[in-house]
């Protein structure tokens, strides 16, 4: 039996369900992890094809992908939503409640 990386675990249970995929980079970016959303979204390249695929669908230099999802990236809006595309994924604005005191 082949031994199975980190990532390529992921990636597989990404692929075989999407819904907990877009859960999991909902519940990431509510949490506000920058870091673990860019390396859920690097495991989540090899079910669109890898970086390269994920590259060309989102106009995007691999090698820029590549840093752009390390864990010291920090993406333009732009790249995150060319990104987010590729996956046929889209970036959106949810209102949260804030408490009445913290309004002032």
């Amino acid at each position: 039996m082949k031994d199975r990386t980190h990532d390529e675990a992921m990636a597989e249970m990404y692929r075989e369900d999407p819904a907990y995929a877009v859960q999991l980079l909902n519940s990431i970016l509510e949490d506000g992890d920058q870091s673990e959303l860019l390396i859920a979204l690097r495991q989540m390249t090899k079910v669109f094809g890898g970086v390269q695929a994920v590259a060309e669908q989102a106009h995007l230099n691999p090698t820029q992908l590549y840093r752009t999802l390390s864990p010291e990236g920090n993406p333009a809006l732009s790249s995150f939503s060319a990104i987010l595309k590729a996956m046929g994924l889209r970036l959106a604005v949810q209102s949260v409640q804030v408490p009445p005191s913290e309004h002032a």
